[in-house]
């Protein structure tokens, strides 16, 4: 490393890693890993919740309607997230860089807040068996 390098502060190897090659395989390779993540935590959320028996009719009617927009933005997610590890390039790396680096993080905060509003619904309504549930 030369002298005026290390006067800045400047690592190579972190400015190496931003750079569209090294970025792209990154993301193809945690996203594959978050997609993963986010089908297994969507399987075992929904999952218990259906086993309850808790269903999407028991809430209220505008609650109905802010639950199905969490799901769907989930539902989104899930779909941005896969994209974003999936090996294929559209164009050329540069693109695919910016491109695979903004599907994942939209695709992760669809994630978190579609997750926070469904789960945030789910907790206003009443619970089963609960004389609030009649």
């Amino acid at each position: 490393m030369s002298e005026d390098l290390r006067e800045t502060g400047t690592d190579l190897t972190t400015d190496r890693m931003m750079e569209p090659e090294p970025n792209v395989q990154r993301i193809m390779w945690t996203g594959t890993i978050w997609f993963a993540a986010v089908v297994v935590s969507i399987a075992l959320s929904v999952g218990m919740l259906i086993s309850s028996g808790w269903r999407p009719a028991v809430l209220p009617e505008p609650l109905q309607a802010i639950w199905w927009i969490g799901a769907f933005a989930v539902a989104l997610s899930v779909g941005l997230i896969g994209w974003s590890g999936c090996p294929i390039l559209e164009v050329s790396v540069p693109v695919a860089s910016r491109n695979k680096s903004r599907t994942m993080q939209f695709g992760t905060f669809l994630f978190i807040m579609g997750g926070a509003i469904a789960v945030g619904v789910e907790m206003l309504s009443p619970a089963m068996g609960s004389p609030l549930a009649s």
